[in-house]
């Protein structure tokens, strides 16, 4: 029998036939590369800014919504912000704020103590925030929790026990050239058959925990594929996976933004840039992609007519 390949940058969805709980799988590589193309992170915290990319798109994944959901991670330690964005035909983006020689330094107490190095990158008192910002009617949610745990997964999982009232499993995983995640919940009530028994709900969602924790134990969820990770982690149960849906990084900077931009701060403020510098560099706050405008470009912008996406400049 062949081995199923991995579906890269997809996200799929998954249920346990007749059984109270559904799940989520995603795996990332040439959209997680492609927004780390512009970005230089320490290791670490490339690890976690990729584990907020993958809990935003299983995010996204859980919800029936047009727009777009933000991923918050705002903490006191040496990762002071994460933020990663997808929206609801899963187009991501992300930012890290961060200390690096602090990343560093506490990187290496870790490796010492052999400690956990989550919440000594973003210290004891930090927040989850996610914001639904959806097209119908203009809707905005946001549910704020504390951090909780010792990893990304465990504060997620109590995002979701807390804002949500679903109980929920996740893992994680993420490094410079993959990202990968899967998630179980338990169906609301309202979605589970009054026929059901509760003790049969109940005997579910263990099975469905103890999957999580078998998968926990060491199978890769970047080396695996889906069927594989579900065989392994679920043997006996009878599960539907449903077609996939890409995932693709998209920011939504652009050489005609940056232009008007540039045109608000005025032709003094531009050109003094110019004369001091010899060209004007814009880099995008999210994907750190530079615009550059040399002396042509930067006249351009201001000529009677000039079209904001008309100019020669390179990034």
């Amino acid at each position: 029998m062949n081995t199923p390949s991995i579906a890269h940058d997809q996200v799929r969805r998954f249920m346990f036939e007749n059984q109270p709980v559904r799940g989520h799988w995603v795996n990332l590589e040439a959209a997680w590369r492609e927004l780390l193309a512009h970005a230089a992170y320490p290791p670490q915290v490339t690890q976690l800014l990729g584990e907020a990319v993958v809990a935003s798109v299983l995010l996204a994944a859980t919800l029936k919504f047009r727009g777009t959901l933000t991923f918050q991670l705002q903490g006191d330690g040496a990762v002071g912000l994460l933020v990663a964005q997808c929206t609801h035909d899963f187009r991501v983006r992300a930012v890290a704020r961060c200390d690096e020689a602090a990343v560093h330094a506490l990187a290496s107490e870790a490796r010492a103590s052999g400690a956990p190095l989550f919440r000594r990158l973003v210290g004891e008192a930090g927040l989850i925030t996610v914001t639904v910002e959806a097209e119908e009617r203009s809707l905005r949610y946001q549910g704020i929790v504390p951090l909780s745990g010792d990893s990304l997964a465990e504060s997620l999982e109590a995002y979701f026990a807390s804002s949500e009232q679903l109980p929920t499993r996740v893992l994680l995983s993420a490094d410079e050239a993959h990202g990968a995640g899967m998630l179980v919940q338990k169906l609301p009530a309202a979605e589970i058959s009054s026929e059901t028994e509760p003790g049969a709900v109940e005997d579910a969602w263990r099975g469905a925990q103890l999957g999580m924790g078998r998968l926990r134990g060491g199978r890769g969820l970047q080396e695996l594929s889906v069927e594989q990770l579900l065989a392994y982690g679920f043997p006996g149960h009878d599960l539907r996976l449903f077609r996939g849906a890409p995932v693709r990084f998209e920011c939504r900077c652009s050489q005609g933004r940056v232009a008007g931009l540039l045109r608000a701060l005025g032709p003094e403020e531009v050109r003094e840039v110019l004369r001091e510098q010899g060209s004007v560099t814009v880099t995008c706050e999210f994907c750190h992609r530079p615009y550059r405008f040399n002396p042509v470009d930067v006249e351009a912008l201001f000529s009677d007519g000039s079209d904001p996406d008309s100019s020669r400049s390179i990034h």
